[in-house]
């Protein structure tokens, strides 16, 4: 059901088969859609990476105190909350490229405005637009890869897809330790730059179309993303038929919906995982490693060049242990390591425990990354608001909590990732090789 929140499973090829699956399995349109969607969300990791290595330059050539820049790193997930509100009906409204139009050019002018700030409320807003635009590309990207791909590359594509978010996290660590904070934004616009002349290229998705009774669009469009060749005439009308279906229900996607009964456990399952790794720290690592390098002397230049590193190589593990071991197994494995991972208690500890610790943690948070949740319909709205106020509170909140205690900070988080290896361990079933018809049967009461 589009409501419901689904566990996708688990991609059927590994990520070092993917590229060449890709060319094998599918026409141009459907490359040129993946590569908008990888490029998206690159252009996301490169946001959310910005305020981590820029914190000291930004704060000195502004003259910003810690709260100035605490509402600097978390407006950005204001404007996620909001984003996350109006995602499901623009989509739904204007259509995936359309929006995807949308969003790159609030990435673009973001990224501009942050560039060319001589004031903080500029600088601030520049933050809050992409944070908009994250907030609706968080959920636009995942739905429209999944409506576009053949049935065997829809997990891995997906998968793939995300794995471009770390990248794009490390890229902008490794290029913040050589390159102003200025001229870092004008770099991050690149990417949304590159997809803007691709979108005259790329199809809309077959099941909007049916969606808003554009049927007899639906063929063509899957034609050119299956080859001329290919019989599509079984995959349109399973579409066409869902979709008939689907408004025989009635508006079945409210959020008063979502309260019922038989959504419960779902709906549950799907907010706590996704809120999980923002309540874990994720927002503070991200937003503020500058800050934990400085206060416990480990130079920031050898900190960020070897996060970078470590988040690539992470994402790319990650993508391929799903197939190997599954996301539930490696969801508990990784929560097993976040909460056994040293406090960081004192300013004196060796500065290779300290950048040990760093990496485990950035490197589990880009593994976690690649096998969350995917989410649709009003559910994918409450499980993106769970999150953007899950990271808007840590976000924040680091900067004080930091200096109130760096051990107790670091125990809070420590203690949420434990309580999630519990609700994972006790609850979430394991996904691995299951249809999604099958995945949703898991959560029927």
């Amino acid at each position: 059901m589009a409501e419901e929140v689904l566990l996708l499973s688990s991609p059927s090829e590994s990520c070092t088969s993917l590229l060449s699956e890709i060319s094998n399995a599918s026409t141009r349109a459907f490359v040129l859609a993946f590569t908008v969607g990888s490029c998206g969300a690159f252009a996301f990791g490169c946001i959310i990476g910005y305020s981590a290595p820029t914190q000291s330059s930004i704060m000195k050539d502004l003259n910003l105190s810690i709260a100035d820049y605490s509402l600097f790193g978390s407006i950005l997930t204001v404007g996620l909350i909001l984003g996350a509100l109006i995602c499901g009906k623009l989509t739904d409204l204007v259509g995936r490229v359309y929006t995807i139009w949308i969003t790159n050019i609030l990435f673009v002018i973001g990224w501009f405005a942050i560039a060319f700030a001589k004031a903080v409320w500029l600088l601030d807003l520049g933050r809050l637009l992409q944070g908009i635009s994250i907030g609706i590309s968080a959920y636009l990207g995942p739905v429209y890869i999944t409506e576009i791909a053949p049935r065997k590359l829809r997990g891995a594509a997906c998968s793939m897809s995300q794995l471009f978010t770390g990248v794009g996290i490390s890229v902008v660590y490794a290029l913040g330790t050589v390159v102003a904070w200025r001229n870092l934004a004008i770099l991050g616009s690149i990417p949304s730059l590159m997809i803007l002349p691709l979108l005259f290229f790329i199809p809309e998705s077959p099941r909007w179309l049916a969606k808003v009774g554009r049927e007899k669009e639906v063929e063509e469009i899957l034609s050119r993303l299956r080859g001329e060749n290919s019989d599509v005439s079984d995959e349109a009308g399973e579409i066409l038929a869902y979709t008939e279906h689907v408004k025989q229900q009635g508006d079945d996607r409210g959020f008063l919906k979502l309260f019922q009964r038989k959504y419960a456990f779902s709906l549950t399952i799907g907010v706590v995982l996704i809120a999980l790794p923002q309540l874990g720290g994720l927002s503070g690592y991200s937003f503020y490693t500058e800050s934990i390098f400085i206060s416990t002397g480990v130079s920031s230049d050898v900190g960020f060049i070897s996060t970078s590193i470590v988040q690539m190589l992470a994402g790319v593990l990650g993508t391929v242990l799903v197939d190997v071991s599954g996301r539930r197994s490696l969801l508990l494995e990784n929560h097993c390591w976040e909460t056994g991972t040293p406090i960081l208690g004192n300013r004196k500890q060796e500065h290779h425990v300290v950048l040990w610790i760093i990496w485990i943690r950035h490197g589990i948070n880009t593994i976690d990354h690649s096998i969350r949740v995917d989410v649709k319909g009003a559910a994918g709205t409450m499980c993106g608001l769970a999150s953007s106020i899950s990271s808007w509170l840590v976000a924040y909140s680091f900067s004080f909590l930091f200096q109130w205690s760096t051990t107790g900070t670091f125990l809070m988080f420590t203690t949420v990732t434990g309580i999630g290896f519990v609700f994972i361990a006790k609850l979430v079933p394991e996904t691995r090789g299951k249809s999604l018809e099958e995945i949703q049967s898991l959560f029927s009461f």
